[in-house]
């Protein structure tokens, strides 16, 4: 009986390495992606019902919408590159879902972070949902939350 415990435990423990590894590297492939502006490999990563939420309040993209604005920028070559300075990932007691959180530089905005939801298909993981910020220090948030409230007035 000890034994049956002991290769469950271990089979669990290895399928969340093998899954801890494989939402890492999806994560990966999807930063690579984005930055060469490879258009096919970069959407082949996302479910078909994904979400894109950018640093915009007006940017909550269903996936066609965030491939529309994303075809023009990659057809130039350009695509958007973030660096990966840490990340973590978390899984459903099931498996079948993965979310991050991530810390990203970014030569334009610096600091970023991002955020999301991974699911796990027949044809593996897949980005359900992707969530760019800017990380705001608290010293600053107030500066901030005002010259986005002046903002909004203009609108």
């Amino acid at each position: 009986m000890r034994l049956l415990l002991c290769s469950i435990l271990f089979i669990a423990l290895s399928v969340s390495a093998n899954d801890q590894h494989a939402v890492d590297e999806v994560l990966n492939a999807l930063h690579a992606n984005a930055s060469q502006a490879n258009y096919d490999a970069y959407f082949d990563l996302y479910s078909e019902d994904a979400v894109f939420i950018g640093t915009d309040a007006a940017e909550t993209w269903d996936l066609q919408s965030f491939k529309n604005y994303a075809k023009p920028v990659f057809d130039r070559g350009t695509g958007w590159t973030y660096i990966l300075q840490d990340r973590h990932i978390y899984f459903s007691p099931d498996g079948k879902v993965a979310w991050f959180d991530e810390l990203l530089d970014n030569e334009s905005y610096g600091l970023t972070r991002g955020t999301g939801v991974l699911i796990k298909t027949e044809q593996g993981w897949k980005v359900s949902q992707y969530h760019l910020t800017i990380p705001i220090p608290n010293d600053l948030a107030r500066d901030v939350a005002k010259q986005i409230k002046s903002h909004q007035a203009l609108q």
